[in-house]
């Protein structure tokens, strides 16, 4: 198992200005390449303090590819629904060329109704400005001179720059929550899966569907599952309780509100049963989560076990991506937790140092 850094910033001007809260997170991924930790991965959001500060993960992770010379830049997840493939594929190629051709992209459908509802698109096309917005950024990566003819955007012999560095292109991560239809078609597709444990789904149902999807169609190979984690480790385990559970429970009280139009009468054929699982969210916290082993908070030791034992649960996990700063919680508490974890847990699972150098 690889262990990776999550940036999801989930706070407005209130609680921290946007530079001071950057600077902590690339401060953050300094440690990335001195404790192994493989992947440094953000979000696309808009306009609420959960993920807002972050309208591009393309320029976060351009910036944190400078600070670490071994860690994959994952996007988790750019939005098809909101961006021009024209002008994302050429932000991709910029960044896997600055990276040193170490981009994986990420896509998602997104799943706020209020950042639809500001960009005047319609819920109902969600699934559709998904599939073809991904083909397209793949045939701009992967090919020259591409004509187009969408429903959503076209365009007639276009040569993309800067080409890729790696080759054909990136690799794609498809980003999914509850979805079994979103886990299959990323298995057949061929793309990596990215997923979030945070609702208590059952995570081994759907990553089987997904590998089952993945072997059926023949692709070479393994696929590939990250899913993600709230991440907080200390020596004391009260401690660890103590300084984790504030910023964990004003995270999902963020998430929550700015999902809230699903419980409040938005509806679409896209995002079927979004109104029970956004309401579900409404009743959980930090003991919920931890208990569900979608956040790992605990001793060095109790960490190495809940993580074993989770893996072993959901069939096995490739990356564990970690949310390590969330919410308002302070560079130094999240620093001495990176620290510990990269020392005293990540080596049971075969993440050294030495493998990073």
């Amino acid at each position: 198992m690889e262990f990776g850094m999550q940036f999801f910033p989930c706070v407005g001007p209130d609680q921290r200005p946007a530079d001071a809260y950057f600077d902590d997170c690339l401060k953050l991924c300094e440690l990335c390449d001195e404790y192994g930790y493989t992947h440094i991965r953000t979000v696309e959001h808009y306009f609420h303090p959960y993920g807002g500060y972050s309208p591009n993960p393309i320029v976060f992770l351009t910036a944190a590819s400078q600070r670490s010379r071994t860690a994959r830049m994952v996007t988790g997840a750019v939005l098809p629904v909101f961006n021009n493939p024209l002008k994302l594929a050429g932000e991709i190629g910029m960044l896997d060329a600055i990276s040193g051709g170490r981009l994986e992209v990420g896509f998602a459908r997104a799943f706020l109704p209020h950042e639809y509802q500001r960009f005047g698109v319609s819920l109902d096309e969600s699934v559709l400005r998904f599939d073809e917005g991904m083909a397209q950024v793949g045939r701009l990566l992967e090919e020259e001179n591409v004509t187009e003819k969408g429903q959503f955007h076209s365009f007639e012999n276009v040569t993309s720059l800067p080409r890729p560095t790696q080759k054909p292109r990136p690799k794609f991560w498809t980003a999914a929550f509850t979805t079994p239809q979103s886990f299959e078609k990323a298995g057949r597709q061929g793309n990596w899966i990215m997923a979030i444990p945070i609702g208590g789904a059952a995570m081994r149902e759907l990553c089987d569907i997904y590998r089952e999807a993945w072997d059926k169609a023949g692709h070479e190979g393994p696929g590939r599952v990250m899913l993600a984690f709230h991440m907080y480790c200390h020596e004391n385990e009260g401690e660890a309780a103590r300084i984790a559970r504030g910023p964990l429970n004003r995270y999902l009280a963020s998430l929550v509100d700015a999902a809230s139009d699903w419980i409040s009468g938005t509806s679409s054929a896209d995002y079927k049963g979004y109104d029970k699982m956004i309401d579900a969210l409404k009743r959980e916290n930090f003991e919920s989560q931890v208990e569900k082993g979608a956040a790992w908070v605990g001793t060095p030791g109790q960490l190495v076990d809940r993580i074993g034992a989770y893996a072993e649960m959901v069939g096995g996990i490739d990356d564990a991506s970690l949310q390590v700063n969330f919410h308002d919680m302070s560079l130094g508490d999240a620093e001495r937790s990176v620290r510990l974890f990269g020392d005293r847990v990540m080596p049971h699972f075969g993440a050294t140092r030495e493998a990073a150098e």
